[in-house]
């Protein structure tokens, strides 16, 4: 395929590529409603050429010893955007992102009530994995955990993704037989994981007791070699100043209060300080707020939210290699870059909007890591904190339309937010600019849970439920 010039911008882009890119783009605009607020050419250009901007930035600056320019800009709110993303978090800027480099759609806002990256996206243990028990999950999380591999490269930004391997424990004879089934299912998926026993258990990660002695032996595991973690905060900065350089607002300490309709259409927002924001597109994108906003809307939400307590420990010598978990022990920990251990739970076992960390969390947890490494005894713990889970009936999250035409959501996520955040993001990019489901995400509509349609996933959740 011939290539030209990008119109100045020092790219080559294939015509034909280019004429598809500007047609649907043009589509997409047009069926939103909205202008076109700058020319699609400058979005490639942007793309494309950021890599070599930040090379020369990197060099002025550090020759000059120069301040560094603010990773995204504040912009005054517009009277108007095509599309409305409430939520600040993974879900919302990677579907802002999406929306302007995959379709063309700049005309964006995102809207938040505190800082970006400030709810759940900046408060979960930053754990990636496919290792899932449906095949819609499995093709899903898959094809987030691919996203989140080449994520540095697209945006430019290390998130330092490291591969680490994932353990799920088995420690009796009925979570093993899950685990052969997740392991069975995952390699129909074409998904790497595999049960292994405790011998082979004990050589990934020697610290781990899995001796006949204990009060819960370790009788095998499911292996998932792709999992690992990575720094939640590095890719909500990478995805909002990406969005950013393709010329979606960012707008942080702005609280929707409303959602307006008409005749079963989304026709703008208000926000806390009074000002009305016309749209025809909004985004519910708020993990454990999302049925307060859904209500704004008029729809409502089978979704329960309930905190989820997490904490970490002194840095010490990188020892653990693996990400360890026990569903039956109700915990899970693993070991970041810097040396700190990284343990998490369950939810609460209640439902609340209350962020506060709790004694008898620490007590719990602190017992049932005693259990899988006695060895960790004298670690000194640094803090704890909770975050915000919006639980579904099905452990399954509910994305896509709504009966009010032009609110979209992408909620309902659990514990499994964070691992999501790119694939939710594309796909509801992809969603909003057709006006169709994506593919991937055809088995997660509201309305499955009036056709009795259940994609049930709390065989898969990562500790007790």
């Amino acid at each position: 395929m011939g290539a030209r010039s990008g119109g100045g911008c020092g790219v080559g882009v294939g015509t034909r590529a280019e004429r598809i890119f500007e047609q649907r783009a043009q589509r997409n605009i047009q069926r939103l409603g909205g202008r076109r607020p700058q020319r699609l050419r400058d979005v490639r250009c942007r793309r494309a050429t950021v890599g070599a901007v930040l090379g020369v930035l990197l060099f002025k600056h550090g020759l000059r010893a120069s301040e560094w320019p603010k990773a995204w800009r504040t912009h005054p709110i517009r009277d108007s955007y095509d599309v409305v993303i409430i939520g600040g978090g993974v879900h919302g800027l990677a579907c802002a992102y999406y929306l302007a480099a995959n379709h063309g759609i700049t005309n964006v806002a995102v809207l938040d009530k505190g800082y970006l990256g400030g709810g759940g996206s900046g408060r979960n243990t930053a754990i990636l994995r496919s290792n899932y028990l449906t095949p819609e999950g499995v093709r899903f999380y898959d094809r987030s955990l691919e996203l989140y591999r080449n994520l540095a490269t697209e945006l430019n930004f290390n998130v330092m993704f490291s591969r680490k391997g994932h353990l799920t424990l088995a420690h009796n004879d009925s979570s093993l037989r899950t685990m052969h089934w997740r392991a069975e299912v995952n390699k129909l998926e074409g998904v790497d994981s595999s049960v292994i026993d405790p011998a082979e258990i004990k050589k990934l990660v020697p610290y781990l007791d899995t001796s006949a002695d204990t009060r819960y032996p370790i009788l095998g595991a499911l292996y998932h070699p792709p999992g690992g973690i990575i720094r939640h905060d590095a890719v909500n900065w990478g995805y909002a100043r990406a969005a950013d350089a393709l010329g979606v607002h960012l707008h942080q300490q702005t609280e929707v209060v409303a959602i307006e309709t008409a005749k079963g259409e989304v026709t703008g927002v208000r926000t806390a300080g009074g000002r009305r924001i016309a749209t025809g597109t909004v985004l519910n994108a708020t993990a454990g707020w999302s049925s307060l906003i859904s209500d704004m809307a008029g729809v409502r939400m089978p979704v329960q939210t309930s905190p989820l307590q997490a904490a970490v420990t002194e840095p010490v010598r990188p020892f653990l290699d693996a990400v360890v978990v026990s569903g039956t022990l109700h915990v899970y920990v693993s070991q970041t870059d810097r040396g700190e251990l990284v343990f998490g739970a369950s939810v609460d076992p209640f439902t609340s909007y209350s962020m506060r960390g709790s004694l008898d969390f620490i007590e719990g947890l602190a017992g049932h890591v005693l259990e899988l490494m006695p060895g960790l005894a004298k670690m000194r713990l640094l803090r704890q904190w909770a975050g915000l889970c919006d639980m579904t009936p099905d452990y399954s999250p509910i994305m896509g339309r709504t009966p009010v035409n032009g609110f979209y959501v992408d909620v309902g996520w659990g514990t499994y937010g964070f691992k999501a955040g790119p694939v939710a993001g594309e796909t509801m990019a992809e969603t909003i600019a057709t006006g169709q489901p994506a593919a991937l995400i055809t088995a997660f509509g509201l309305d499955r849970f009036e056709r009795g349609e259940l994609v049930g996933e709390k065989g898969a959740a990562a500790v007790g439920h």
